[in-house]
């Protein structure tokens, strides 16, 4: 059940709910294993506060659709442009605002968890994110970018938004997550007289599912925001964001009372950073727990909750093209007057499309099967649509490069009169690109967030996802070092290789880490 009022009073709900629906406790009793599993009852409530996220991402889409053209292009070229700084340097600030993006969760999480509490933390990046995008809008302005306040603007504002992404995203999901506080399976008869097995494992998994279907909602702002870019200027695009802040302090006012929030306590990241130095220093946390200098079982628990974080940059790495290179690649081809930087919009749509069919088709059928897509599988398989992804991206590169007028040497000087004729590639021929990508964010980081969670003890919840979104932070470390080649043509080799080292990620994570799928559901008990 999902828990928003006083626990007095829920405890109370909970139990006429349960009497009303003919549901059995079998706290004690083995579950009959033919019964099918579904998922518990969750109010629409939980999901108020995912607006601020929403709001998030709709400003992250916001900025990073255009920032490309923004800092790569001058403003008289095939492209819109404002900053002329080239594909090199653009690829560069998009890894570091991303990455920093995802640094920034630890501060959030301790200021949450020591200071303010989650939603008082919510409230303060909600005000850093306003603050952020009304530099960004004023230093874009045509009189400001005449007078050289462009790049300094942006850099200020990146960092602020940044900060701001780091209080909302740190909290946002373990506050939903939260108000869901059964952790036993127990057996219901339903309406129709079937009797049922209620999965908490499977209800949050639906909670995550359904949290990043909503908060792809504000990724579509890659739409208006990128005409508004190729119609009107860039500032027309960050006051978008700006203005949609709105909506979300609303939501904050309204849900004010609706939630069961903890007080701040100390945090425990100090004993984690602990943990976590002595573990790098002696090569393991079974070494850690040999010294003796740690409490044991808090090494045992920081160990099971980290085990899905520790490949992830490499995934990052990929995940990157899409908010960089792909976009540069896109303005090499034939757009017939659409946004190059726009074509990222299919990945929040196809996430609306994926999202509902593997909640309903997918899972329950292999269910049926006896087949459970356990988390470390699907993370897993998440990795390898990933590696398709950039792979597909190679081949559309190699096909720029065969193409007339420019071949290798797209939007050159003389063939393509001064940059004014790109390679004759169809832009559409990107959409796999994004669908894949979506694909490969709801199996692998979307699963990963939710083991990361679900693995963590009780008083570690917002540190440990901080750290799973710290490795979005090293893999744009490492995307930052590949900056320097994201050019033609040696972009191509960029692409190629980050497959192949996508595809060894995968097949080593299996290899190390599909042990925990064995012991899923005792883990799920901690």
């Amino acid at each position: 059940m999902s828990d928003l009022n006083s626990d007095t009073t829920a405890e109370k709900e909970s139990a006429e709910q349960h009497e009303h629906e003919h549901e059995h406790e079998h706290d004690h009793e083995v579950i009959p294993p033919n019964l099918r599993r579904v998922c518990d009852d969750i109010s629409p409530w939980v999901y108020l506060v995912a607006v601020v996220e929403l709001a998030e991402r709709f400003t992250y889409r916001s900025i990073t659709a255009p920032m490309q053209n923004y800092i790569q292009y001058t403003r008289d070229d095939l492209r819109p442009g404002a900053l002329g700084r080239g594909q090199s340097v653009a690829t560069g600030i998009n890894y570091f605002y991303s990455g920093w993006c995802y640094l920034t969760p630890i501060f959030g999480a301790i200021i949450a968890d020591s200071y303010l509490g989650r939603f008082r933390t919510i409230w303060l990046g909600t005000g850093i994110m306003v603050l952020g995008s009304l530099i960004l809008f004023l230093t874009s302005l045509e009189p400001s970018l005449d007078h050289g306040a462009g790049m300094p603007g942006l850099m200020v504002s990146l960092v602020l938004i940044g900060i701001g992404t780091g209080c909302i995203t740190s909290n946002v999901n373990p506050l939903i997550a939260e108000q869901y506080t059964e952790r036993r399976e127990r057996v219901k008869m339903l309406d129709s007289g079937e009797m049922v097995v209620v999965d908490p494992h499977m209800t949050l998994t639906t909670m995550y599912g359904r949290y990043f279907l909503i908060i792809n909602v504000g990724a579509l702002s890659v739409i208006p925001a990128s005409w508004l870019e190729l119609k009107v200027a860039f500032w027309a695009s960050f006051l978008l964001s700006l203005c949609f802040w709105t909506l979300p302090i609303l939501a904050l006012v309204i849900g004010r009372n609706r939630y069961v929030v903890h007080q701040p306590r100390e945090s425990p990241l100090v004993k984690a950073s602990k943990v976590l130095y002595l573990r790098v220093r002696h090569g393991s946390f079974d070494s850690v727990k040999a010294l003796g200098a740690c409490d044991q079982g808090f090494v045992e628990e920081l160990k099971r909750a980290l085990v899905a974080c520790r490949v992830f940059p490499i995934f990052w790495i990929c995940y990157g093209q899409t908010n960089s290179n792909i976009v540069s690649q896109a303005a090499t081809m034939q757009t017939f007057g659409i946004p190059n930087d726009m074509m990222g919009f299919f990945n929040p749509i196809s996430a609306f499309m994926l999202v509902p069919l593997m909640e309903r088709v997918v899972y329950p059928t292999l269910q049926r099967w006896k087949m459970p897509f356990k988390p470390i599988t699907r993370i897993t398989v998440g990795f390898l649509a990933m590696a398709c992804a950039i792979a597909y991206a190679a081949g559309i590169q190699h096909l720029i490069y065969t193409s007339p007028p420019c071949y290798d040497t797209p939007l050159g000087a003389e063939c393509s009169q001064n940059g004014k004729l790109p390679n004759q590639v169809n832009v559409f021929l990107q959409l796999p690109i994004h669908a894949l990508t979506s694909l490969s964010e709801i199996l692998a980081y979307v699963s990963g967030l939710e083991y990361a969670y679900t693995k963590a003890p009780k008083s570690m919840k917002s540190i440990v996802t901080s750290i799973f979104l710290v490795m979005f932070t090293v893999g744009c470390a490492l995307g930052i070092t590949l900056s320097p080649v994201s050019k033609d043509p040696k972009v191509l080799v960029e692409y190629a290789s980050l497959s192949g080292v996508m595809v060894v990620t995968a097949g080593v994570f299996w290899m190390l880490f599909n042990k925990y799928n064995e012991v899923e559901e005792k883990m799920n008990q901690m």
